[in-house]
């Protein structure tokens, strides 16, 4: 990693359609609504990226300097694990973004009022507290929760609301959607990390509870990710065309069969980055739904 060729790296960006997929199903929910304002998805879809981003980066710093990516690290090479790079350095940039997201965000805090203010100061925090701070979220069992609700209801609901001025019962059943795919690229993760993250004293969900639990929980957020659609039209909430979302089932199954048939690294990093791409497809699948 020489120069500033960590950078990109560190950034994750295989990952960040987690970012990018919530706040398109906001726009669409609030387009649906007739009240869709392409600046603000665009001020949105920026802020989100800037905080992923600034997660991604707290968390290569964080879990360095508490032992979780050593040596024997099956993912990817993180910057400050590589020797080559100063963590200060990284941790850095992760401060630099979060603060070009608190800087898109006053746009946003603008338009929304004190609610978008409570949503930014919590996003802000959570992005630190995921791996850093006095009570780490993923190290107690808690990053797939964080993910499931910033990359899902906050994100959606909170860019439905800054264009209608309210949330809906479509945009609460499509923010369970994609949150819950977004919490599927976390349990690849954590999956694939389980043993070395044990050793580190590392508590994620899928050391508490094992490997073959991390699967299933994995399987479950594929049910919940293509199933909340079809719940919400048949609460009347949303249109049928969501179920255009459907068409990506096939995607998933190969992503399925990796994450329960191996525990080699390379082909677990692949199937982290098929659900993030898995994720994307549904949201635009959804959104296009929506606004058909």
């Amino acid at each position: 990693m020489s120069g500033l060729g960590w950078v990109l790296p560190a950034m994750r960006p295989r990952t960040l359609p987690a970012s990018l997929a919530p706040v398109l199903v906001g726009g669409a929910v609030a387009a649906h609504r007739g009240s869709f304002d392409g600046v603000v998805v665009g001020a949105a879809v920026l802020t989100a990226a800037l905080l992923q981003i600034a997660t991604n980066l707290v968390n290569d710093y964080g879990d360095h300097v508490r032992g979780a990516d050593g040596v024997d690290r099956i993912g990817p090479r993180r910057a400050s694990q590589s020797g080559e790079v100063d963590p200060r350095h990284v941790a850095l940039l992760g401060a630099i973004a979060l603060l070009a997201a608190a800087a898109v965000g006053a746009f946003l805090v603008l338009r929304g009022g004190w609610p978008i203010v409570g949503v930014g100061v919590a996003s802000l925090v959570a992005a630190v507290a995921y791996t850093a701070g006095p009570f780490p979220l993923a190290y107690h069992g808690l990053g797939e929760v964080f993910v499931f609700l910033f990359f899902g209801p906050v994100a959606v609901l909170g860019t439905e609301y800054l264009q209608a001025g309210d949330v809906s019962g479509g945009g609460a059943a499509a923010s369970v959607s994609v949150g819950a795919l977004a919490a599927a690229i976390l349990l690849v993760n954590n999956v694939r990390d389980v043993d070395g993250d044990a050793a580190a004293g590392k508590r994620t969900i899928v050391v508490r509870l094992g490997r073959d639990a991390g699967r299933a929980l994995y399987d479950t957020a594929l049910v919940v990710g293509f199933g909340a659609p079809l719940v919400g039209w048949m609460l009347g909430v949303l249109p049928p065309a969501v179920l255009l979302c459907w068409l990506a089932l096939p995607l998933a199954r190969p992503l399925r069969q990796v994450v329960h048939e191996t525990t080699d690294g390379p082909p677990l990093n692949e199937a982290l980055a098929g659900t993030a791409r898995l994720e994307l497809v549904v949201g635009v699948l959804l959104s296009v739904g929506l606004v058909a």
